[in-house]
C-alpha cells in the first residue's frame, strides 16, 4: 500500500461565538453534513464523527466541535471534485443556501482543520 492509498485523516475543529453552539450545529446538519454524507455514499469518505467536549474549557483552548473524517485517500480531498457543484444539486434554493452557510461562518469565532496520523506504539 503506497501513501496515497492509505485514509487521509483530518480533524475539523469549529469554535462558535459564546451563545451561538446550537445555532451553528443546527446549520451544520442542515447544509453541510447531508453534502458529506453524500460524498460517503460515493466513497470518497470512510469515516465521520462529530463530537464535542463534555465540559467547558479556557477560552484560548476552547472549541465546541471537532468533525473527524477518514477519506479514502488524499487525493478525494482535492481531486477536482467540486462540493459547490453537488450543494447545487442538494439544495435548489440557492440563495437560502448560500444565507444560511454565510450565516454558519458569521458564528464561529475561530475554525481550523488538523490532518493527523496515527503513531505506531509499536515500533
Amino acid at each position: 500500500m503506497t501513501t496515497t492509498d492509505k485514509p487521509y485523516v483530518v480533524e475539523y475543529y469549529y469554535k462558535a461565538r459564546w451563545g451561538h453552539a446550537d445555532e451553528f450545529i443546527q446549520l451544520y446538519k442542515k447544509n453541510h453534513h447531508p453534502v458529506l454524507k453524500k460524498r460517503m455514499e460515493m466513497g470518497h469518505i470512510l469515516k465521520l464523527t462529530l463530537t464535542k467536549p463534555r465540559f467547558h474549557a479556557t477560552e484560548d483552548g476552547r472549541w465546541d466541535f471537532r468533525v473527524t473524517i477518514a477519506w479514502k485517500d488524499i487525493q478525494v480531498t482535492d481531486e477536482g471534485f467540486s462540493e459547490a457543484d453537488l450543494a447545487r444539486q442538494l439544495y435548489p434554493n440557492q440563495d437560502m443556501y448560500k444565507k444560511e452557510e454565510q450565516r454558519r461562518f458569521e458564528i464561529l469565532k475561530a475554525h481550523w482543520d488538523v490532518p493527523v496520523v496515527e503513531v505506531d506504539l509499536e515500533k
